[in-house]
């Protein structure tokens, strides 16, 4: 992410969480289309996965159009609610990405299957790099 979006900044960090958080909940669908026979508790979570990151991205996408209908000026009030979001769907990535570390180790479908191996790090290397993003946002103010 580029820093020198000034006054746009608020805008500027809800649309990367907006791609994130669209992208997580696809990786969820990768997850349990990609390893056959995984457990029916992953496939369950990963599906209760989907919900939240689509449902996070529907709160994000209301913050855009709020943004956007205010020509510029963000109110005090709405940069700490942003803020705030932004923590949120920092630690909800935190979260998941533990999730996918457990997934390594505890499914046998996944631990014996280096091709899965390699796309749950994958997965997991992206969610990182939002997470990036959001501390980098988020220790500045």
């Amino acid at each position: 992410m580029q820093f020198y979006y000034g006054n746009q900044m608020p805008l500027r960090v809800l649309d990367e969480a907006e791609f994130w958080k669209n992208q997580e909940s696809e990786h969820t669908v990768v997850i349990r289309e990609l390893v056959t026979g995984l457990e029916q508790e992953f496939v369950d979570a990963l599906a209760k996965w989907e919900l939240d990151f689509s449902e996070t991205h529907q709160r994000v996408v209301r913050y855009i159009e709020t943004v956007n209908r205010s020509a510029g000026q963000v109110s005090p009030s709405l940069y700490q609610d942003i803020l705030q979001l932004i923590t949120f769907c920092l630690q909800q990535s935190e979260r998941f990405t533990e999730f996918c570390r457990m997934l390594m180790k505890d499914s046998v479908p996944i631990s014996t299957n280096p091709t899965a191996k390699t796309v749950l790090n994958h997965i997991i290397v992206e969610s990182e790099y939002f997470i990036g993003i959001a501390q980098t946002i988020l220790y500045q103010r």
